[in-house]
C-alpha cells in the first residue's frame, strides 16, 4: 500500500513550529439524509391601518403579529389566522401589498322587510364570520337595520364597513380590487337552529365596484434568492398569475434552485374555473376549487389553509399523498351546492384542487393536483400533475445538493484507476456514483424511491469531455406514487 499523504484542509505541510495541531472535518459527519428547511410565504393585501411596509419581506412567529402588519379587518389578516389555524410549526414570512388606488372597493346591500311578530335573533355570516343580533317583537326593518350596521362597524376584523338608510344596510369592502368580491354574505346557515323571526324579511344582493387589482411585481422582486418552499398567494388575477409562474419557473431552475410551490383560492362553478385553467399550465401552482356561493369562507382563506395544511404534511414526508386531510376552520358547502363526483374529475381533469366533506362535516382535502395539464405540444402529460410530485422533486434535488457539498467539498477530480495515496482530497466518477448509489438507498428507505435495479441501470457518472473539472450525471430515480384508486371485480358465486 502506498504511504498515506492526507489532504489537510487547515493545517500547512511546511509547518516547523513545535506543537500538537488538530482540525476538523465533518464531511464524513453526517450519515442518511438531511433535513430541507421550511418557509412559508404569503402574499396578500394589507389595509392603510396595517403596520408593515408594502412589499417588503418580514417574518412573523404569531398569529397577533401578522395582523397588526396587514391591518385588521384585512384580506392579509384572515390568511394569517388560516396559516396559524393550521399550525405554528412552520417559519413563516409575509408580504403585505398596498391596494392600487385606482381600484374601486365592492358594495354589498342587505335589505330588510316586515315588522318582526316574535323575539329571534338574526345569524349573519360575513365571510364565514358569524355577526348575531337579537331581534324583539314588533321591531321593523329600519330599526334593525341601523341596529344591525352599528353591530358590524364596531367588529373591526370584518372585511367590511356598513352604513343604514331606512330599511337597508350597504357593506362596502375594506379592500379596493376584485378580491373584495369573493366575500360571501348568507343568513341561516345552520338552517336546523338559526332562522329570521317570523315576519321579517331579507334579501342580500351585490352592488357595483370590485375593481382592477394591485401588481405583485415588486413584492416578487424584493424575495431575493431565499428559498419559501410554499408560498400562499391572494391574488388570482391573470396578470398577477402570469407574474408568479415566471417567478416560479426561474426559481426551479437549475442556476437558481430556491423551488417553492405556491397555492391559490378558485372560485365558482365547474364552467367557469375549466374556462379560467384552460389559460395556465404551471406545474408550481396549485389552485384549490370551491363552489360559488358554497363555502362561506372566502377563497383565499381556502388556500392559505389548504396550502399550510400541505406545507406541513409534505415537510414530514413530501411523497405521502394528502388526501383525507382536513383543512380546520373551513365550513363545507350545503350538500345541495357541493360539487358532484363527477364535476370533481371533470375539475382535476383540467388542473384545479379538491376537497370532500367527510362524514363528521370536515372540509378534507381529496387530491392536491397542480395546474399542469399538457406538455409543450399540447399533449395531456401527467408528469407534474400531483403536488406531491413537486414536492418529493424539490426534496430530491437538495438532499442530492447536501450529499454531494457535505461528502467532497474542496476535493480534487481524477479519472477512474488513477493510483493515489490514501488520505487525500480525490475524488473519481465511480466514486461520485457508488455515494449516489448510497443516497438512493436513503431514499428508499424513507419510502420516496423504488427500484435500485432499474436506478443503477440507467445511472450515468462522467467527466464532462471539454471541461475536465465538471462531472455530468444522469440521476434517474423512480420516484415512490401515491395509492389513490382501489379498483376491484365481485365475482360471486352462487
Amino acid at each position: 500500500m502506498a504511504d498515506a499523504a492526507i489532504s489537510f484542509n487547515q493545517i500547512p505541510v511546511n509547518l516547523l513550529t513545535p506543537g500538537q495541531y488538530v482540525e476538523f472535518d465533518n464531511s464524513r459527519a453526517i450519515s442518511g439524509l438531511v433535513n430541507m428547511p421550511q418557509r412559508l410565504m404569503l402574499i396578500a393585501p394589507m389595509l392603510a391601518t396595517g403596520t408593515a411596509t408594502p412589499d417588503i419581506p418580514a417574518q412573523i412567529s404569531r398569529e397577533a403579529d401578522g395582523i397588526k402588519i396587514f391591518g385588521r379587518g384585512s384580506i392579509g389578516a384572515a390568511m394569517v389566522q388560516a396559516v396559524f389555524r393550521a399550525t405554528d410549526t412552520l417559519e413563516t414570512w409575509v408580504i403585505p401589498i398596498a391596494d392600487d388606488t385606482d381600484s374601486a372597493a365592492a358594495t354589498f346591500f342587505l335589505t330588510f322587510s316586515g315588522e318582526a311578530e316574535e323575539a329571534g335573533t338574526l345569524a349573519l355570516y360575513i365571510a364565514g364570520e358569524r355577526v348575531t343580533m337579537g331581534i324583539g317583537v314588533f321591531d321593523t326593518a329600519e330599526s334593525i337595520a341601523a341596529a344591525l350596521a352599528g353591530i358590524i362597524n364596531a367588529n373591526a376584523d370584518l372585511p367590511v364597513t356598513a352604513t343604514a338608510e331606512e330599511d337597508a344596510v350597504t357593506l362596502t369592502s375594506r379592500h379596493k380590487g376584485t378580491l373584495a368580491k369573493g366575500i360571501d354574505l348568507r343568513v341561516n346557515y345552520y338552517p336546523l337552529s338559526e332562522k329570521l323571526p317570523r315576519g321579517i324579511a331579507l334579501t342580500i344582493a351585490s352592488g357595483s365596484g370590485g375593481t382592477g387589482d394591485a401588481s405583485i411585481a415588486t413584492a416578487l422582486s424584493n424575495l431575493g434568492q431565499g428559498q419559501y418552499n410554499t408560498i400562499l398567494c391572494a391574488f388570482s388575477d391573470p396578470a398577477n398569475l402570469a407574474l408568479l409562474e415566471a417567478e416560479l419557473d426561474t426559481r426551479w431552475g437549475p442556476l437558481y434552485q430556491n423551488d417553492g410551490h405556491a397555492h391559490i383560492g378558485l372560485s365558482g362553478s365547474v364552467g367557469s374555473i375549466n374556462s379560467f385553467l384552460s389559460a395556465r399550465n404551471s406545474p408550481h401552482i396549485t389552485f384549490w376549487s370551491q363552489e360559488a356561493g358554497g363555502e362561506p369562507k372566502p377563497a383565499w382563506v381556502k388556500a392559505a389553509t389548504a396550502g399550510t395544511v400541505a406545507a406541513y404534511y409534505l415537510a414530514i414526508d413530501p411523497a405521502r399523498p394528502l388526501q383525507t386531510l382536513a383543512l380546520p376552520g373551513i365550513l363545507p358547502a350545503p350538500e345541495e351546492i357541493r360539487f358532484t363526483h363527477a364535476e370533481r374529475n371533470y375539475l382535476l381533469s383540467y388542473g384545479a384542487a379538491t376537497t370532500i366533506v367527510d362524514a363528521g362535516g370536515n372540509v378534507v382535502i381529496e387530491r392536491a393536483v397542480t395546474s399542469y395539464t399538457q406538455n409543450a405540444s399540447g399533449l395531456v402529460d401527467p408528469s407534474y400533475r400531483d403536488v406531491e410530485t413537486m414536492y418529493t422533486l424539490s426534496y430530491l434535488r437538495y438532499s442530492v445538493r447536501a450529499r454531494i457539498s457535505q461528502k467532497f467539498p474542496r476535493f480534487k477530480l481524477a479519472n477512474d484507476g488513477t493510483n493515489y495515496a490514501p488520505g487525500q482530497a480525490i475524488v473519481t466518477p465511480k466514486i461520485i456514483r457508488a455515494e449516489l448509489i448510497a443516497l438512493f438507498r436513503d431514499w428508499e428507505d424513507v419510502g420516496l424511491v423504488e427500484d435500485v435495479d432499474q436506478f443503477k441501470a440507467d445511472l450515468l457518472v462522467a467527466r464532462n469531455p471539454t471541461d475536465v473539472n465538471r462531472v455530468d450525471v444522469l440521476l434517474p430515480p423512480n420516484i415512490v406514487n401515491q395509492f389513490r384508486v382501489f379498483a376491484a371485480q365481485i365475482q360471486f358465486l352462487l
